[in-house]
């Protein structure tokens, strides 16, 4: 299936796997990218070295496109565009809205840089800087996330911007891509599909968690950094959210010394990187902390499989899904739900006649 995003990418399907922290490591992205979809490495979590050992890791076990994700606030996050333009990266994306510098460097490489967006005005203002293209997520996915659903977010984008949207937020089939594809996206990007794999390294414990989810046990919350969050109810979602500002101000001093312990980042950096998180928020210094400090809560899951200590980020399609598929399985599967949708549908049908 040939698509706007396949012809800019170079891959073969138009399916996406998104750059989730402790998740999209080399062992995902390579699978993804041998199944023929588009992987991304999640580098927020990496240094600079493990970066850079990661992008060869990639590249040593297939020769297919790949791409990096980075936070545009980052402070060394110019180091990072220069790691992904040395070792030839393909595609470069950003959680948050790249400056017009970082896109023009990258453009520059002959990196193509594909922003993520949560309204219609981040997609404009990254297009006229000269990004090649969009993942548009709507209110369903994992993560931070906005409070618009995909179905109505996504056709505002493909009306406003000239350049190939990447569709996420609630999908996990072919269904999905067709859907995505009759709104005038060039593809689907999915997170939760691809963590609920068997090529993802987290602990079967946590894998667990999420299948026996419904979609009522993914929720929205404030409690972690101040910002909307979508994750799964846990123990520890339920402590924050119960928890007073004394309380949360020390369990948030207690995670942000074990993130700093692994991570080699000074107190001020932390505390200035949480500052950068807010985006205009009126948050505590607990929040403040914890959202320095984010990264450490989803390690204790996604690496140490302490369910009742760690966020499980996650989309509201967790509800839906059932199974653990390779990689290769899953972007086989979507694209022949896909085929078959597309083959079902009427053809030749007559125009409906107007209203008297």
């Amino acid at each position: 299936m040939e698509t706007a995003l396949t012809k800019l990418t170079g891959v073969q399907h138009p399916v996406v796997q998104t750059g989730m922290g402790w998740v999209a490591g080399p062992r995902l992205v390579s699978a993804t990218a041998r199944a023929g979809a588009l992987g991304i490495l999640a580098s927020a979590t990496m240094t600079l070295d493990e970066l850079r050992r990661a992008v060869r890791e990639v590249a040593s076990r297939t020769d297919a496109p790949f791409g990096v994700n980075l936070r545009a606030d980052a402070g060394d996050a110019r180091d990072r565009v220069r790691i992904i333009i040395d070792e030839g990266v393909r595609v470069a994306s950003f959680a948050l809205a790249p400056s017009r510098e970082l896109i023009a460097e990258l453009k520059d490489a002959g990196v193509i840089v594909i922003p993520s967006v949560g309204a219609r005005r981040h997609a404009e203002k990254v297009a006229a800087w000269g990004a090649d293209a969009v993942i548009v997520q709507g209110g369903e996915g994992g993560g931070h996330t906005g409070d618009v659903a995909t179905t109505v977010l996504l056709p505002q984008v493909v009306d406003a911007v000239d350049i190939p949207v990447i569709a996420a937020g609630g999908f996990h089939d072919g269904r999905g891509l067709v859907a995505a594809l009759a709104y005038g996206a060039a593809g689907i990007a999915m997170g939760t599909r691809f963590l609920l794999t068997s090529d993802s390294t987290v602990p079967d414990a946590v894998k667990a968690r999420y299948l026996a989810a419904t979609v009522k046990d993914v929720t929205v919350t404030t409690a972690v950094d101040g910002l909307p969050h979508r994750m799964l109810r846990s123990e520890l979602v339920d402590s924050l959210e119960r928890a007073g500002r004394t309380r949360a101000l020390a369990q948030a001093v207690r995670r942000a010394a074990g993130f700093k312990k692994i991570s080699g980042l000074s107190w001020s950096r932390m505390i200035r990187d949480g500052l950068a998180m807010k985006h205009g928020k009126d948050l505590t210094w607990s929040q403040v902390l914890l959202a320095a400090n984010t990264p450490m809560l989803l390690r204790a899951s996604m690496v140490e499989g302490r369910t009742d200590l760690g966020v499980m980020a996650s989309g509201q399609v967790a509800g839906l899904i059932e199974d653990l598929p390779s990689c290769e399985e899953l972007v086989g599967r979507v694209m022949s739900e896909a085929a078959a949708v597309l083959g079902a549908l009427p053809r030749g049908c007559s125009p409906p006649r107007p209203f008297p």
